[in-house]
């Protein structure tokens, strides 16, 4: 006696080699041994041999005519030997009932299983409904084809043109264009990035980073709504004549300065930061921009400003203009420098000048402010303040050491990124030049004073610490964001709150509002001031601001790593000079261009090496060399400033108010 039953979903036939209870062992068509239940059994049958039926049943499933099948079955559920005799017109053989099984069993649309042997037949809307989706993807399928065929050629399928930054960095994995998308790239064994750029839906590779970064940080676009430029009430006019000190390509002018010789031989400094503060008020339309930027994007050649390009030029400090500020003045003694006394104001002051670095750093040297040579504007003003600064910076240093650590290294090397028609000039400033630590030791000393007057005012700002912490020596020194004053080690100073900077860092126009809350109101400012202690809105604010200034710090990293591909291409460098920053770490002379080399032999730190380029890609900014020679002698200075400045432990918080932004 033979078996037609079922297991795991399948049907099949064999002979019975024995029978125990309620279980049979079996012997099936392809010679496997199984042990089958009674409850599995759908048939037994003496003729014809299990391989034969199984053969007579697929061909007999094959000639059924589901439609019609649907029709013969009704509306009342059914058992299949009951279907069979309507369908057949007579008890149906074993070969019959078999094939008839398997039909039914491949077509749960139009038959619902209901138990052993038993089904029922579909409504008509549900059967339409599930053969219209059937159909649909069929067509989609062949869509799906077409679409792959015309990415295997090298086009981008219409559809799939406004879909392109979807594609690649947020995909709907249902979509058929997706699914003919990664079909495509799994059948040419490419990434989806590089087959992107090759069907033209993304431009380039400097395209395809850029809209990366901004598909996730700006997907409605970077424009701007239309806002009213506000109107500044009259302030009194500052009797200076203030000068800035930029890069060539800085639009948002934040800082300038002014030197007044005093008639009791004292010396008034003003270090005039630009005041939007004053016409933006917290909550309202601007606010709520700038907030949720949070702070101005850079990158080589271009930038993602915080604020419209119209409010930026009406509180930039432009040359030849009267612009509204807020002022530090600090009262000197030259004799030795110290600091008499310190006044905040609120006013307009006239900014003579905007001086740059690109027309002064080879003229302004310390050997030519100490020797008094050369010839350029505010020449008198930058002497003095040139000296002040030394004193800052030696006062700042002793009181790092204070704090137990080494001091600060100021022959570091900065690299300025100028990009035009797409060609990229890179170019080498070391920092700690005359100009850079002017105004870095002048914003230091402002933000400093100005997290002081909010402390000792009882109103809360947001200050950037560090050391103190807990944990290693990593964590001590790392940088944290607070509302309260914290001395910042690596920079040695008691406090250091963000407020130089307003145009361009939401913290700094947050510290500009609670600054000008303590001018205006005095011992009444904790009251007055936008923010009120312990406010959980600051807190927010801190937090939003720390997640965004890391996310546009990587991508200024990874555009900046793509110009110096970039550069190599230009230049044609394949025979590079670099220097070991650590273990199997380089970073090449010329540009800021640091790469991995596995297998590299064991070297000090700032020993000069010879490379030869291999490859580069833009896309993964990633880069192939090989040593061709490393000398034995000590770096040279330059290369030791450019480790400095590269894997130095983070003991200090460089001010970037000194370099190109």
């Amino acid at each position: 006696m033979n078996l037609f039953f079922e297991e795991s979903g399948d049907f099949k036939a064999g002979a019975i080699l024995s029978q125990q209870g309620e279980a049979y062992q079996v012997e099936t068509q392809t010679g496997k041994r199984v042990k089958v239940r009674a409850k599995d059994v759908l048939l037994q049958f003496a003729a014809p041999a299990p391989a034969e039926l199984m053969t007579q049943a697929q061909s007999v499933s094959d000639e059924i005519d589901l439609d019609f099948l649907w029709e013969v079955a009704g509306l009342e559920e059914f058992g299949y030997a009951e279907l069979g005799a309507e369908y057949f017109g007579h008890e149906p053989r074993p070969h019959e009932a078999a094939g008839l099984l398997l039909k039914l069993h491949s077509a749960p649309i139009y038959f619902y299983r209901k138990g052993k042997g038993r089904y029922k037949a579909a409504p008509e809307a549900s059967l339409k409904a599930a053969l219209a989706g059937i159909e649909k993807k069929k067509q989609q399928a062949l869509i799906q084809a077409q679409y792959v065929d015309e990415l295997k050629a090298g086009r981008l399928p219409a559809t799939m043109q406004p879909l392109a930054l979807q594609l690649l960095f947020k995909p709907d994995k249902n979509s058929i264009e997706y699914k003919a998308f990664d079909a495509a790239c799994n059948e040419l064994q490419t990434s989806p990035q590089r087959l992107m750029l090759s069907v033209g839906g993304i431009a380039s590779a400097k395209e395809l980073h850029l809209s990366k970064f901004l598909f996730e940080h700006f997907p409605k676009g970077t424009g701007f709504p239309a806002v009213d430029v506000p109107v500044i009430s009259t302030l009194p006019v500052a009797d200076v004549q203030a000068f800035s000190i930029d890069d060539v390509t800085t639009t948002e002018i934040d800082d300038a300065f002014s030197v007044v010789k005093q008639a009791d031989g004292t010396i008034r400094v003003g270090i005039h930061i630009a005041a939007p503060a004053l016409g933006i008020r917290h909550g309202d339309a601007i606010d709520a921009i700038a907030r949720q930027r949070l702070s101005t994007v850079y990158m080589p050649g271009d930038k993602i400003t915080m604020l419209p390009d119209a409010l930026v030029d009406a509180f930039t400090l432009a040359e030849g203009r009267t612009c509204p500020a807020v002022s530090l003045y600090a009262n000197l003694d030259p004799s030795d420098w110290s600091v008499i006394s310190t006044e905040t104001r609120a006013e307009a002051v006239p900014i003579a000048v905007n001086l740059r670095h690109n027309d002064l750093d080879d003229l302004i040297t310390a050997e030519s402010l100490n020797a008094g040579t050369g010839d350029y504007a505010h020449k008198d003003d930058i002497a003095l303040l040139w000296k002040w600064a030394q004193v800052l910076e030696k006062a700042r240093m002793v009181k790092r050491e204070g704090f137990g650590l080494r001091p600060e290294q100021t022959n570091r090397v900065d690299f300025n990124f100028y990009v035009e028609d797409d060609v990229v000039t890179i170019t080498r400033r070391k920092r700690g030049a005359p100009l850079d630590k002017i105004v870095a030791e002048l914003m230091i000393f402002a933000n400093s004073t100005w997290g002081k007057l909010l402390h000792d005012h009882g109103v809360p700002g947001i200050y950037r610490s560090q050391g103190g912490g807990g944990g290693g020596w990593a964590a001590k020194m790392q940088v944290r964001m607070l509302t309260h004053a914290a001395p910042h080690q690596g920079l040695g100073v008691d406090q250091y709150a963000w407020s130089t900077s307003p145009l361009r860092r939401y913290p700094d126009l947050v510290n500009q509002w609670q600054i000008l809350a303590c001018v205006e109101h005095g011992v009444t400012a904790p009251l007055a001031a936008p923010f009120k202690p312990k406010d959980a809105d600051l807190f927010a604010i801190v937090s939003a601001f720390d997640a965004a200034y890391a996310a546009y710090a990587d991508f200024q990293s990874n555009m900046e790593r793509y110009w110096c591909l970039r550069w190599l291409a230009q230049e044609n460098a394949r025979h590079v000079e670099a220097v070991v920053l650590k273990e199997e770490l380089l970073r090449l002379t010329d540009i800021p261009l640091v790469i991995r080399l596995p297998g590299m032999p064991a070297a000090a730190r700032g020993t000069q090496v010879r490379l030869e380029l291999i490859r580069w890609d833009e896309v993964d900014l990633a880069v192939e060399a090989r040593l061709l020679e490393m000398t034995t002698a000590a770096a040279e200075e330059e290369a030791v400033a450019v480790i400095d400045g590269e894997i130095a432990t983070n003991e200090t918080e460089i001010d970037a108010e000194s370099v190109q932004e």
